[in-house]
Parts: structure tokens; sequence; C-alpha cells
């Protein structure tokens, strides 16, 4: 056979890969943040997983189950803790929805006495209720999403470990680089994942004790419970405080309490509000010598990408495309010469 006819054949055998590969990621694109979440979990614990069936002899596949049941423990337990905090207030607010839009009004009200300008008209106060109707059905859709992810983050997180060797020899095969380049890249994976992953729940906390001391300084009751919540949602980018210390600041209005409510407003907007980007971009060069810009606009690229796994893997494709770019001058730009 020609060697022509020979490149046909391949190019034809990839476009059919490729074609399969595309179908298989656009079906299981739902399923992304699992996948992710299993990656970022086998990185965390590859360590001691090989440590504990290496040199202690422990078996693989209880020990695999072990770890999971650990890290379920571990991410469950906040979520039900903050469901069985939040779903009797969440009742409590859907069962006045009236005070709670007289609230907002009053809020808007008062800010445009300040600076004159009105933050919430009749339509907007009419989107608001709209928005609250549909909170429920939006809600249960996300949380069914959360569910099926950690279902197949565990899922798959038990043959990564059960078979971690054999995967990370198959997946070095694969890269068309020589070992150095390799390593540099393993070696960069785990620093990123390991600085994100200890990171984000570290900012978390701040953000959390930050919003406590607001609750604490103006007045508002269970202040430690609130600012627990606040900084279990700070995981979310941008509005994840904004969920918690906004209504509370409307409930605030809805009571009569105006100085109260706006010193609230204001420090939740100046300290809440951005102490997350102050530690993210402390921390992260502290704990991972990550540079503040790969965080932020890594931090912007994941989340259009990875969802909730962006706060991880965004930072860690800038980090790879730098060091990609490190590598193809090493290895190639150099010959050109």
């Amino acid at each position: 056979m020609t060697p022509f006819n020979n490149q046909i054949r391949q190019i034809v055998l990839l476009i059919i890969i490729a074609f399969l590969g595309f179908l298989i990621f656009k079906e299981l694109f739902l399923f992304l943040p699992g996948l992710l979440g299993a990656l970022t979990t086998y990185i965390l614990t590859r360590d001691l997983f090989f440590t504990l069936i290496g040199k202690k002899k422990w078996k693989t596949g209880p020990t695999a189950a072990l770890f999971i049941f650990v890290f379920l423990a571990l991410i469950a337990g906040p979520i039900y803790y903050a469901f069985v905090l939040i779903s009797p207030r969440v009742a409590t607010l859907f069962a006045h929805t009236d005070e709670l839009l007289t609230g907002v009004q009053a809020m808007s009200d008062h800010i445009k006495k300040i600076t004159g300008q009105e933050l919430f008209n009749a339509g907007s106060v009419t989107s608001i209720k709209n928005a609250m109707a549909d909170f429920i059905p939006t809600f249960l859709n996300s949380s069914a999403n959360m569910l099926s992810n950690l279902l197949v983050m565990f899922f798959v997180l038990y043959f990564m470990l059960a078979h971690g060797r054999e995967m990370e020899n198959t997946v070095r095969t694969f890269i068309p680089l020589n070992e150095d380049s390799i390593a540099a890249l393993a070696t960069e994976t785990n620093h990123m994942v390991k600085a994100n992953a200890i990171g984000i729940p570290l900012i978390s906390i701040i953000q959390g004790l930050a919003a406590w001391l607001g609750y604490s300084m103006f007045g508002f009751g269970d202040a430690l419970m609130w600012g627990f919540l606040t900084g279990l949602f700070a995981f979310f980018p941008i509005i994840g405080t904004m969920l918690i210390w906004v209504p509370l600041v409307i409930y605030m209005y809805s009571l009569g309490s105006t100085s109260d409510a706006t010193k609230l407003l204001l420090y939740s907007l100046v300290v809440t509000g951005n102490v997350d980007y102050l530690a993210r971009v402390t921390l992260m060069k502290k704990i991972g010598n990550v540079h503040p810009l790969i965080t932020v606009f890594g931090v912007i690229v994941g989340l259009q990408l990875f969802g909730f796994m962006g706060f991880i893997f965004g930072p860690l494709i800038f980090s790879y495309a730098i060091i990609l770019i490190k590598i193809y001058t090493n290895e190639f730009a150099k010959s050109y010469n």
C-alpha cells in the first residue's frame, strides 16, 4: 500500500476519532464539574493514598472507599447544616413577600435621597416578585444537577484511586513531550490545584468572618449563623455573598431600621464584597506563588468554561499556557536557530 493511501487512512481515522470524541464530550458536558472535581480530589489525595497502600499495605478498594466517605462527610456536612439553617427562614421569607417588597422600596427610597438615583421602580419590584416565584423550580433544578455531579465525582474518583498508577502511565504515553516537560506539567498541575483547593476555603472563611463582624456591629440577630452562611455562599463568585446580605439588608429596611440597614449595606459593599478579591490575590500569591493576574483572569475564564470548578482549573489554564510556551521554546524553537 502506497504512503499516500496510508496518509488518507490515517486522516480518515483521526476524523472519526475526533467526531466520536466531540459527541462524547457534548453529551457528558453536563457532568464536567463532577469529572473535574474527581480529578482535583485525586490530585489532593494521591500521595497519601499511595503511601497507605504501598508502605502501610492497606487494601486498595477499602482505602479508596474510605477516602470517598471522608470527602463525602466534608462536603455533605456543611451543605446539610446550611440547608437546615436556611430552609425555615426561606419558608418565612416566601410567606411574607409583601413585607419584603416593602423593604425593597424603603431601601430604594433611602438610596434615592442620598444619591438622587432610583435603585428600584415599579417595574423592578414586579420583576423581583416574578423572580421569587421562579426561585424554587430553579433551585430544585440546580440542586439536582449538583447532586448528579457529586455522584459522578465520587464514582469516577473511586476508579481513579483504585487504578491511579495505570491511569497516570497511560496518560503519560499520550503526551507528545519529553520526560522533563511532562514532569514540569505534572508539577505545575499539582502545585496549582493544591494552591487553589487550600486557598478557596480559606478565602471563604475570611469572608464569612468579615460578614459576621458586620452583622454583629449593626445589630442583626443570629450574626454567627448568618456569617457562616455568607462564608458558605462565598464559594460562588461575585453574587455569592449577596444572596445572604442583600435580603438581610432589605429585611432591616422593612423593619424600619433605616440607619443600621444603610450602615450594613455600605459595610457589605465595601468590606464583605471586596475582602474576597484582596484575600484571593494575597493568599494565592502566598500559598502557591500564583501571580495575581493569573488568579483574577483565570477565575473569570474558568467560571465561563467549567462552572464552579473554574476556581481551580481557570488559573491552571493560564499557567499551562505559560509553561507550554516555555516548553515549546526549549524543545522546538531553539532547533530553528
